[in-house]
């Protein structure tokens, strides 16, 4: 999809420094890409602790142990 975006000078220099990318669209891409995952990565995180059927840490280890 094309569009037409007026990203600011220094900003998507810094975008291009930081990914090494070779032309812009690779660097925003890449940018996005990033942002996206970490977006998932966070709402991934919210959840953790939030399983009420999880063994707990020493047991699972105290398990591995004698198994």
């Amino acid at each position: 999809m094309k569009t037409t975006v007026d990203i600011p000078q220094e900003e998507l220099e810094e975008v291009l420094r930081h990914t090494r990318a070779r032309t812009k669209r690779d660097a925003i891409l890449t940018a996005v890409s990033e942002f996206n995952r970490r977006k998932r990565l966070e709402q991934l995180a919210e959840q953790l602790g939030t399983f009420e059927n999880v063994m707990p840490l020493d047991e699972l280890l105290r398990l591995r142990e004698t198994g």
